[in-house]
């Protein structure tokens, strides 16, 4: 039976239900974890990944075609769209190698994780991994969790003291500008991989796996800037990768926007420290309800609560654990969030509102 591990590098959540005493966290999670295992929803399914990744390849490959036959053609812009969406599904298959759910073997994780994220997006795996870990174990917790410490946007009203200027000026709008600044993100992921290769405080364990990062990162950019540079004018690669890059940062600030912005800090709870791993992780988690097109468009991180719970557990997976987690929440007694598509981002962009309220009155 597989382990279920936050991902690559975190701990059994088996062995945390056992040892965790916050709140009643080992009474809580364990008969819930039971039944996942029982019901045989923590086993790979290799295959399914597969074929995914088969079909992404050849669709990137059919674009990467598009491009060279249509040459120096503005209307070689509107395949910019299509190698977007094909970008977001290689993105979503390195987070998922990264939360070991495509195969039980290590390295194969690894392999798949450093061809879907440094090599088709320049994206460095270890950066990732460090942060992504850090949020899971400490989701929306202020001082642990990178996902909502202080930067561009603020997630919390005591982080506008002392912002000013220009950080005063998007904190103050953060909520009417979150779309427009995620459109930055895919370009954001690139700068940030090659901050951490060149810091001497980086991820990176050893001198190889900075070394193999580098060059797949480097593979990246040397392979994009040709494919566009020899096929399209100057002018037209510059306007290509822009409108790919944006609408790539755009369908990922989408698919992570609603999962927990606006919902409960641990921080905030003066026992919110002390919560147990199901407590922690679906208070702190939002759903979002919708069919298939919605779980293909998100990533399947509409599961945003099982995930957290089992992040080990296959994309396919978390659907159909859906219902055990609801029922469990019910009876234990802890709010189940989920809501509709619209109203997910209408939350989420209301707290990030809220949170800019004291300088729009200081203003």
């Amino acid at each position: 039976m597989p382990q279920v591990t936050a991902t690559l590098t975190a701990p059994d959540r088996s062995a945390t239900a056992r040892r965790d005493d916050g709140r009643g966290g080992a009474s809580e999670f364990a008969p819930l974890l039971r039944t996942i295992k029982e019901q045989g929803l923590l086993e790979r399914r290799a295959g399914w990944y597969a074929r995914g990744m088969a079909v992404n390849f050849l669709g990137l490959a059919a674009v990467v075609a598009g491009v060279v036959l249509l040459g120096p053609s503005w209307w070689a812009l509107l395949l910019a769209v299509p190698l977007a969406l094909l970008s977001a599904r290689a993105a979503f298959v390195g987070h998922d190698a990264g939360h070991a759910q495509i195969s039980a073997d290590r390295r194969r994780n690894r392999m798949i994780q450093l061809v879907h994220a440094n090599l088709l997006l320049g994206m460095s795996q270890e950066w990732w991994n460090d942060k992504h870990n850090r949020h899971h174990a400490n989701p929306n917790h202020l001082d642990k969790d990178p996902d909502v410490a202080a930067d561009i946007l603020v997630f919390a009203q005591h982080q506008t003291t002392g912002r000013a200027g220009f950080r005063g000026w998007l904190t103050r709008h953060q909520a009417w500008l979150f779309f427009p600044l995620t459109t930055l993100e895919g370009i954001a992921l690139k700068v940030y991989g090659f901050q951490a290769l060149f810091s001497q405080d980086g991820p990176y364990r050893t001198r190889r796996e900075r070394l193999v990062e580098g060059a797949l990162l480097l593979a990246h950019v040397v392979l994009y800037a040709t494919l566009l540079l020899t096929t399209l004018t100057v002018g037209q690669a510059l306007v290509f990768a822009l409108i790919h890059q944006m609408l790539l940062g755009l369908h990922l600030g989408m698919a992570f926007a609603p999962n927990h912005k606006g919902m409960e800090m641990p921080d905030a709870h003066p026992d919110g420290d002390s919560w147990g791993h199901l407590r922690r992780q679906v208070l702190t988690s939002r759903n979002i309800r919708g069919g298939f097109l919605t779980d293909w468009f998100l990533g399947g991180l509409n599961y945003q609560i099982e995930h957290h719970l089992f992040p080990s557990m296959p994309r396919p997976h978390l659907r159909l654990a859906q219902p055990a987690v609801r029922a469990h929440c019910r009876t234990v007694g802890i709010p189940y969030t989920e809501t509709g598509f619209v109203e997910s981002y209408r939350q989420a962009l209301g707290h990030l509102h809220e949170v800019g309220e004291p300088l729009r009155s200081a203003a």
